[in-house]
């Protein structure tokens, strides 16, 4: 038995909790300008290890994350979450298939909190499929708002 409210209020965490993610990752690039060219070559094989690039990197992050969690600009929000989180979730390739070090990673380099990744970049991906569904969005409540009675 499908239940409307159980619907909304789970794609309403997922954006809250996907959203919020990119406004702290985004919040650390520019916050700490220096530590996101360090985890861009120690994880991400150095890809966009300039420092001005992961500050704007981490303010387009923002927006987006704050767009998210709003369900505001859904359309284009969704698409480019997922551009962000599912290839970032698929760069820890090693991490996720050997979270304990037992045979890809050594257990120093191993690192069991990108495991989760993969949650998320699922997360993203059922946000995109159930976008329409999504009536506790800022979208849906102003479209509503423009349809005249």
């Amino acid at each position: 038995m499908e239940s409307p409210r159980l619907k909304a209020g789970s794609l309403l965490l997922l954006r809250i909790g996907t959203g919020l993610l990119l406004v702290i990752w985004g919040t650390l690039r520019v916050a700490s300008p220096a530590a996101g060219p360090g985890l861009a070559n120690k994880y991400y094989s150095g890809l966009l290890d300039v420092q001005s690039v992961q500050i704007a990197f981490g303010i387009t992050e923002i927006v987006i994350g704050a767009l998210v969690v709003l369900g505001l600009f859904r359309r284009i929000a969704y698409p480019l979450q997922a551009i962000i989180l599912i290839p970032g979730a698929l760069m820890l390739w090693r991490y996720l298939l050997d979270p304990m070090g037992w045979y890809l990673l050594d257990k120093q380099s191993s690192q069991i909190l990108f495991f989760p990744s993969i949650a998320i970049a699922a997360a993203t991906l059922v946000l995109l499929a159930f976008r329409e569904e999504d009536r506790w969005s800022l979208d849906r409540r102003l479209s509503r708002a423009r349809v005249p009675a």
